[in-house]
């Protein structure tokens, strides 16, 4: 019987075309970097990295892109055996643009529809999911169906085995409104263990945007784990029991706001002797 996967990751998937000349727009751009991009997909990645068994559930489009993204993700160390094609459907494509030291505007090219939310409940390994170490999900899979019915079902599968992370990447042009991504958001956050999010991320999941009480708000669905990302200011980490504290390091999503190489940090606890690096 295989182990069990390490960490577990279901969610958005494409190419990211970072810009080799810092401090200018897309209009003063000359060239372009392509990177595997997606939170879920980079946190598989970050993980890899770090000699994790991983795996992605997710969906590209069946070209050439999404060739590119299968042989990138297999030259990570990521299983890709749950990452299918969709036909008629274009991989998405992600540019950004980098103003340092934090504003890195994105632009999301994911029309008509992203494959990565064409991920059907009954296509999911629940047992997989199940027994995976760290399973991670996000919000972007809750925002058009059939993904948001399977994220759900994804997660009732886990039945809050720790650790479940849901990763609170809310994006408001996924979004018909803020009302409706926090309606979806609080249906998914009893179901997990961890919530992680930035400022913005948070107040659209529970309508607080000061880090404490955003901590507070969010132990009140359950979670155990809060942590809450505040750019420069770094990261606090909130127990459900009332305590607060900064973690070790910071890990992020493998984002440019999060990283400066593709792959970002790892999820779940350190390794002795290898404590999350700074992000």
């Amino acid at each position: 019987m295989p182990e069990p996967f390490e960490v577990l990751t279901m969610g958005r998937i494409g190419v990211d075309l970072y810009p080799q000349q810092v401090g200018v727009g897309l209009d003063e751009v000359e060239s372009f970097g392509k990177y595997l991009g997606g939170s879920a997909s980079n946190v598989a990645v970050a993980a890899a990295r770090y000699g994790r068994r991983t795996a992605v559930i997710t969906r590209t489009g069946d070209d050439p892109f999404g060739t590119f993204l299968h042989t990138a993700l297999r030259g990570y160390g990521v299983d890709d055996r749950y990452v299918t094609g969709v036909k008629n459907l274009p991989t998405p494509v992600t540019f950004c643009e980098i103003f340092p030291p934090d504003d890195f505007p994105l632009y999301f090219y994911r029309l008509p529809k992203a494959p990565d939310l064409e991920i059907y409940p009954e296509e999911l390994d629940t047992g997989a999911i199940g027994d995976a170490g760290v399973f991670w999900v996000t919000v972007t899979g809750l925002s058009e169906e059939p993904s948001r019915t399977a994220t759900l079902a994804a997660l009732e599968a886990r039945a809050r085995k720790d650790i479940t992370v849901l990763d609170l990447d809310y994006r408001p042009m996924f979004w018909p409104s803020r009302e409706e991504a926090r309606r979806w958001v609080q249906q998914a956050l009893p179901h997990v263990t961890v919530a992680v999010g930035n400022l913005d991320e948070c107040e659209t999941a529970v309508g607080e945007r000061e880090p404490l009480a955003a901590a507070q708000a969010l132990h009140g669905f359950g979670v155990k784990l809060a942590v809450v990302k505040q750019g420069p200011k770094g990261v606090l980490a909130s127990l459900a029991r009332g305590d607060c504290s900064p973690p070790r390091g910071v890990w992020g999503d493998g984002s440019p706001q999060s990283r400066g190489v593709p792959g970002g940090r790892p999820p779940g606890p350190a390794r002795p002797g290898r404590p999350w690096g700074p992000a």
